[in-house]
């Protein structure tokens, strides 16, 4: 048997695993974080900074925090949430050096409607594109983020629940005041489809 294959105490060994290992399988569950939300934080961050510079360089900085102090973050309450609160605060400090929200989002909306990706269909806001966009700036933050992710991205409420650390339920109710709030400020009747 050799010395790593003993669990007794000794220095660089925790818990039956050496301390290497452990570095190993933490810097592993972290790899594992990072590539499941790459893609949709480059997105989210994108959107908001209405730039591919920006965003990578936002995104790049959350997750080297992120990293940083993966240990600490593993022991949170959420660490989706976590994470999520973090991006945020590295893209909301590239954005505040720069364009604010409202105008970085009218901007983004132009360029999606000229792709020909119309959204929100159920609220009959199509025709008020720009306004809606407008509208959707001035959401309070949770339902901003549950509106960018599930109708902008076109991720499922699952998914939009995953990448925030949100309950599924809390993203659907979120979705709901989300809707009712743009539609009274468009002008809309709006009323809640049967079962939704």
């Amino acid at each position: 048997m050799t010395g790593e294959e003993t669990t007794g105490a000794r220095p660089g060994v925790v818990g039956g695993a050496s301390v290497d290992g452990l570095g190993r399988r933490l810097a592993l569950s972290f790899e594992v974080f990072h590539d499941a939300r790459s893609r949709p934080w480059h997105e989210y961050a994108h959107l908001e900074l209405g730039g591919r510079a920006a965003a990578e360089e936002a995104v790049r900085a959350a997750f080297r925090e992120l990293r940083d102090a993966w240990p600490r973050v593993l022991e949170s309450p959420s660490v989706e949430a976590h994470a999520w609160a973090l991006l945020k605060e590295h893209v909301a400090r590239r954005r505040d050096r720069g364009r604010g929200r409202r105008t970085v989002l009218v901007q983004t909306a132009a360029f999606m409607l000229a792709q020909g990706r119309p959204w929100l269909e159920e609220l009959g806001a199509l025709e008020h594109s720009i306004g809606l966009y407008t509208a959707i700036a001035r959401l309070p933050e949770r339902q901003y983020d549950v509106v960018m992710l599930r109708y902008v991205l076109e991720y499922p409420d699952d998914k939009v629940a995953h990448l925030t650390g949100m309950p599924r339920a809390t993203v659907r109710s979120n979705v709901r005041w989300a809707k009712r709030t743009l539609a009274r400020e468009l002008g809309i009747d709006y009323s809640e489809p049967e079962g939704g």
